[in-house]
């Protein structure tokens, strides 16, 4: 059994927020820069140099990629010989969003009730949290700043199993259609197929954070992935809905088993800041 004390997990989650608001992943980078040098519309072409600029700037200076620094969305991985003391995960993981955001100078963007009053948490708290129970005492903690412009553009669809690969392709690709410039072009898509309509909601999510060019280690799902992106290239919809060849990064797909009678199918899309950050304790 180990202890890892609530404090330790307060100050690498503070440093995460701030790391992942100013910092674009390698990956995202070399593709948005790829995409630059393939795109066909002169329009589309300007706003990848403008995007590319941003991310170089925002690394130089510390500043925010976008002015939207989203919901602050973790994915922990918890092993369960692992043991918190001096406090608890939850209250650690807000603490450290609360001082990450603040010394940040992060855009706090969460309201305390999402109806009737819609009142600013001023401190971008509570965090939203999933949990994976893993084997052995490790911990990774995963973020993923989701910005509402782009989440505002998921959806989910229960098919039926009759509707098969054909239907969720279709489903993907006029989901993203539909969306347009909406959600900052070109996006990365997460697909989350199976389990149940909230599970593949979390698949959705968990495939965001995926490195672009890794695909799903199924051959099928790999021969999936690289058939979406194509078609959803083929839209048009281009850099910021635009026009132009260059609509999607990546489409990322997770897998679960599901049931019998079901086939649910959600799909997530992140804006060109594909900011996500890891870190293991």
């Amino acid at each position: 059994m180990r202890e890892i004390q609530a404090s330790v997990i307060t100050d690498a989650v503070e440093k995460l927020c701030m790391d992942a608001a100013y910092y674009l992943p390698e990956d995202v980078k070399t593709a948005l820069q790829e995409r630059q040098a393939q795109e066909e519309s002169e329009i589309g072409k300007y706003i990848l140099n403008e995007v590319c600029e941003n991310f170089k700037v925002a690394a130089e200076e510390q500043m925010p990629l976008c002015q939207d620094t989203g919901t602050a969305l973790f994915i922990i991985e918890m092993g369960q010989e692992l043991v918190v003391t001096g406090g608890g995960m939850v209250e650690a993981i807000n603490e450290g969003v609360r001082r990450g955001y603040t010394n940040g100078y992060l855009r706090k963007s969460m309201v305390a009730e999402p109806i009737f009053e819609r009142v600013n948490t001023k401190d971008n708290t509570p965090a939203v949290i999933h949990t994976e129970i893993t084997e052995g005492d490790g911990l990774k903690i995963t973020l993923l700043p989701k910005g509402g412009g782009a989440e505002n553009c998921s959806a989910v669809k229960m098919l039926r199993p009759a509707d098969g690969l054909q239907g969720v392709m279709d489903f993907v690709v006029e989901t993203v259609d539909a969306a347009g410039g909406k959600p900052c072009p070109p996006v990365i898509v997460g697909v989350g197929v199976g389990g149940t309509a909230d599970y593949a909601a979390y698949l959705s999510k968990k495939a965001l954070n995926r490195e672009i060019g890794a695909h799903n280690p199924n051959p099928n799902y790999a021969k999936m992935e690289t058939e979406l992106l194509e078609r959803i290239n083929k839209l048009g919809v281009g850099p910021q809905g635009l026009g132009g060849v260059t609509t999607a990064l990546a489409v990322n797909v997770e897998y679960f088993p599901c049931h019998i009678a079901s086939l649910p199918v959600f799909v997530t899309m992140n804006c060109h800041s594909q900011r996500h950050k890891s870190i293991e304790l």
